[in-house]
């Protein structure tokens, strides 16, 4: 292979080999190969039919770049720095596999309008990927849920008890937000799935090309409509990392609960031994080396979000180098993500939940208090009255270190005669979860009613 660059024609001087290896960005852009063959394929049978090359010619070049999409699937190809990029290193193999037919494949395109084609077709083939595996994690979340309808545990407000609730509610919270981050992906695709190709390297091209037919071989919606915007837009990108990581936020806050609940202080659930390790010191140790990892990781995702956003803030149009780093981040995105996600599906119906851990520490913390206010609102006391007996009522069961459902109907009444022998209903924690039976309540006939109709939603796409 020669060594003189397929653009080198304007230069007198070789590129210093430092500045060469450092512009270069074929060690990580090599991953786009698919979609660059995918889209040189498409390029070339449309520069065919718009008569720009002939079939014989177009015939050639698709074959060659099938034959060199199978050699770096094999393994068997030589990926040059020299060439700097995925684009360079597959055109100069073709154009040594196939002679002078390989030079005109570049006709009407520019590197500029390749690589944003490119990176549009991997990441419309990975958010697809990113919501099947949300959507798993959603499966594993509701046969959890249906599991542990009548589970009771507490629920908190600034990690205090506040009301008894089920595991199976709490679990369905997990779902609705992962729903929201489907439906987040589904709608940025929209935006991914629209074409550059064809605006070349910023102003468009002289020769004939049709660009809706290029999209419709690719499956794009539609091409783009400003040749500037096209080669210098990377809002499709920084939209998806936002809303990746609005994702791992998710995921880190679903991971500081299953850190929380499985550890000695609460003990409410028990992660399998796959997805924790050990201490190299301590041998009692079960760490939840998992949910912290997703944890971390969420951190490198904002990262990278704030990346893109200032990696963008500062450029004029259209296309400026700058734009080669954002790659990296988005690759790097892309795989913890997924990795992130494949795990926490993988995890959740693997957890042992301890029923009487998280009653026992549903009765420690008075949660039946808003109950009992409710109770006396119902016999006709004013809230804010309702409030301040109940306030003495959890101080007098502080005192003698008891619940409210411990105390006697007798000291009850000592704080308002309205109090009747029927208040034990309400008290219990079965009753007080069973009286939240509306839509979106912890009612565990409502917690069922909620599953029925996730599934149904799941099942509608």
């Amino acid at each position: 292979m020669s060594d003189k660059k397929l653009w080198s024609g304007r230069f007198n001087e070789p590129t210093d080999a430092f500045v060469e290896a450092f512009t270069a960005s074929v060690e990580f852009d090599q991953r786009l190969y698919r979609y660059d063959i995918e889209g040189s394929i498409a390029h070339a049978t449309m520069l065919a039919r718009a008569g720009i090359l002939s079939e014989d010619e177009r015939d050639l070049i698709v074959d060659g770049l099938k034959q060199i999409r199978q050699r770096i699937e094999e393994g068997q190809f030589e990926w040059s720095v020299e060439l700097e990029d995925v684009h360079m290193n597959v055109e100069s193999q073709l154009t040594t596999a196939i002679g002078d037919a390989g030079k005109k494949l570049h006709t009407g395109r520019s590197r500029n309008d390749q690589v944003a084609t490119d990176i549009r077709l991997y990441l419309r083939d990975e958010i697809e990927l990113i919501r099947s595996e949300i959507l798993r994690l959603q499966q594993a979340l509701l046969d959890t849920a249906e599991r542990e309808a009548e589970t009771i545990m507490p629920g908190f407000t600034h990690l205090q008890t506040a009301q008894p609730v089920t595991f199976g509610h709490h679990l369905m919270a997990w779902f609705e937000m992962l729903e929201r981050d489907r439906e987040r992906l589904a709608d940025c695709n929209k935006r991914v799935n629209v074409m550059p190709l064809g605006a070349a390297a910023l102003a468009g091209t002289t020769y004939p090309i049709d660009r809706h037919y290029t999209a419709e071989l690719l499956g794009f919606d539609r091409p783009s409509e400003n040749s500037l915007d096209s080669v210098s837009d990377r809002d499709f990108a920084i939209e998806f990392s936002a809303a990746a990581a609005l994702i791992m936020m998710h995921l880190s806050r679903m991971s500081e609960e299953l850190i929380i609940w499985s550890s000695a202080q609460f003990n409410f659930v028990d992660l399998s031994d796959s997805f924790c390790t050990g201490s190299s010191i301590m041998p009692q140790k079960k760490n939840p080396d998992v949910p912290e990892l997703v944890r971390g990781k969420t951190g490198r995702v904002f990262g990278h979000l704030v990346g893109l956003l200032t990696l963008m803030k500062g450029q004029p149009l259209a296309y400026n180098k700058d734009n080669q780093e954002d790659k990296e981040p988005l690759f790097d995105t892309v795989d913890n993500l997924k990795g992130s996600l494949k795990v926490f599906a993988d995890m959740i119906p693997a957890i042992t939940c301890k029923p009487e851990n998280m009653r026992r520490a549903t009765l420690q913390g008075f949660a039946t208090a808003t109950d009992l206010a409710d109770y006396l609102v119902r016999k006709g006391t004013p809230f804010r009255d309702a409030h301040e007996v109940v306030g003495k009522a959890v101080a007098l069961g502080v005192s003698k270190g008891c619940d409210l459902a411990e105390l006697s109907l007798e000291e009850l009444q000592g704080f308002s005669s309205q109090i009747e022998e029927d208040v034990f209903q309400v008290l219990t924690l079965e009753g007080s979860v069973a009286a939240r039976d509306h839509i979106g309540g912890t009612a565990p006939a409502q917690v069922r009613a909620a599953i029925g109709r996730a599934r149904q939603r799941l099942g509608g796409e």
